[in-house]
């Protein structure tokens, strides 16, 4: 008798902590939404964007470089696509920079 309450005290205690956890999350969400920020103000600007133009071909350079153009849309001299300027993308780019041209839209 003495084992079997505290083992189910013990699982409502949990169960009651993981709810209060849930109910400081969600005000704290609703804080978030309703307040304006500075960084929501930024969030709100247009995003640059990239066109990158193949040049070069990948033949001849190592197998993970025509994996990178495949990844950024390209596989043929001459074809374009744009991709959203972040990170990742600049990073595609850096590691093939040699095959492809790049300009801010």
């Amino acid at each position: 008798m003495g084992p079997a309450t505290s083992l189910r005290d013990a699982q409502d205690n949990r169960i009651g902590k993981y709810h209060a956890q849930d109910n400081r999350v969600e005000n704290s969400l609703e804080r978030c939404s309703t307040m304006p920020t500075a960084k929501t103000a930024k969030k709100k600007e247009v995003k640059k964007s990239l066109r990158v133009t193949q040049k070069k071909s990948s033949i001849g350079f190592k197998s993970d470089q025509g994996a990178t153009l495949r990844a950024l849309g390209l596989g043929k001299i001459g074809r374009s696509v744009e991709h959203v300027d972040n990170d990742a993308v600049r990073g595609m780019i850096f590691k093939v920079k040699h095959l492809v041209e790049v300009e801010e839209i």
